[in-house]
């Protein structure tokens, strides 16, 4: 149990190290889209630093780049609390997810991606594979975001990009815990290595249809 009184997270000890905000960050929001951060509840920055292992002020900074992001709200004298998007916001995401992503993709399968950038890839394919196995939701999505972001920096549009990961850390995926207790996730977090597969294959279509049906799951079994 927490100073909140909040069941206590499966959040990694980060101790000192560079780039501490920055990772504070990623895990962060990894445990909000995950759903790990409930909408609704209140979480104070000394809290979540114990948990870490740091201290608050880089927690704080942290929450405060999730505010920026819209993914919490402060709470005068109390901390941050994690707000909760509209069904109808969650579906415009993915929409726009959707009309971004999978012809990006299928660009990118017809033009074909440097063997590098893929063999780098692979260890992030199988990272997803493993924390889903591992029923570690954080690392799940963090890792997730990761494989996926970089992939889509090979079209060259920084722009892209960022539009990319805003709409993905402002999306949510509530099924997350109950399909990993299931070990539905396995099956779906093997779809990155088979998305390398078909892009190192120039297979435009099959990696389209693939990267179509990867983002419908965030709204339809994920969100059960």
């Amino acid at each position: 149990m927490t100073m909140d009184g909040h069941q206590s997270l499966a959040l990694p000890s980060f101790g000192v190290q560079r780039n501490l905000r920055e990772k504070i960050t990623q895990t962060l929001r990894a445990a909000v889209i995950s759903g790990e951060l409930r909408a609704g509840e209140v979480h104070s920055a000394p809290s979540l630093a114990a948990q870490f292992g740091v201290s608050a002020t880089p927690v704080r900074e942290a929450m405060l780049d999730l505010v920026k992001e819209g993914l919490i709200d402060t709470v005068r004298n109390k901390g941050f609390r994690v707000t909760e998007p509209s069904e109808k916001d969650l579906d415009d995401l993915s929409e726009l997810r959707a009309l971004i992503e999978v012809p990006t993709v299928r660009r990118l399968a017809e033009t074909g991606v440097d063997p590098a950038v893929i063999a780098e890839l692979r260890p992030l394919a199988l990272g997803i594979e493993r924390a889903a196995a591992e029923h570690d939701l954080i690392a799940h999505v963090a890792t997730d975001m990761q494989f996926h972001l970089r992939l889509l920096e090979q079209a060259g549009n920084p722009h892209l990009v960022e539009t990319v990961r805003a709409l993905r850390a402002r999306s949510r995926i509530y099924g997350l815990r109950s399909l990993a207790e299931r070990d539905e996730l396995i099956p779906s977090s093997a779809e990155h290595a088979e998305l390398l597969d078909l892009i190192e294959a120039r297979d435009a279509d099959g990696a389209e249809a693939l990267m179509n049906r990867h983002i419908r799951h965030v709204r339809g079994i994920w969100a059960r």
